[in-house]
């Protein structure tokens, strides 16, 4: 038999963890008030005439809660980090001393705070979004082994109650990451 409930759970379930990783990416990325070396992730720097990941010019570290530096490898590079920091539209502003770049991270303002709520719903919706789609994909393949005869009505309606009881938990987890994210960007 063609069709295999284990295997199609299997695929389902890992496209759905491509969404939930996704999530939690984007969700590293706003800033909540706490350092977090996520935050410096999207920064990209002109270094040695291309547009480079921070990442790939110095080393990030997390000091204390409110601050963020950048061991930057090469010192020639230290003013364009500085300057891809600050132009990264994080609201950050970088200062450096030698080969080490610091940026603090500012208390957030109840205005910013509930715009970072906002974003981050977005992006949870963003992820829901995905994982229908891909519960919509398993429903259409379960559909397609019925019509070949691959399977019996009986057997295409258990698939589907398990791609549903699949989607119910990945969506789940989506509203507790959300939570969570809330809850974080909320604390200070």
């Amino acid at each position: 038999m063609a069709a295999d409930l284990n295997t199609l759970k299997q695929d389902l379930g890992r496209r759905m963890d491509g969404a939930l990783e996704t999530l939690k990416r984007e969700f590293a990325g706003l800033r909540t008030g706490r350092a977090n070396p996520a935050l410096l992730e999207p920064v990209r720097v002109e270094a040695y005439g291309t547009a480079m990941p921070l990442s790939q010019v110095g080393t990030v570290g997390v000091p204390e809660s409110r601050m963020l530096t950048v061991q930057v490898w090469d010192r020639t590079m230290v003013s364009a980090v500085e300057k891809a920091i600050r132009d990264s539209g994080l609201g950050l502003n970088p200062s450096s001393d030698g080969q080490l770049v610091r940026v603090p991270i500012p208390i957030l303002t109840a205005e910013r705070r509930t715009e970072l709520a906002k974003a981050a719903g977005r992006y949870a919706e963003g992820a829901k979004i995905a994982v229908r789609g891909v519960r919509r994909d398993g429903m259409e393949q379960v559909k397609t082994y019925e019509k070949k005869h691959e399977i019996g009505e009986d057997i295409a309606k258990t698939w589907h109650d398990e791609i549903q009881k699949i989607t119910d938990q990945y969506i789940k987890r989506i509203d507790d990451s959300l939570a969570d994210k809330e809850r974080d960007i909320k604390q200070v």
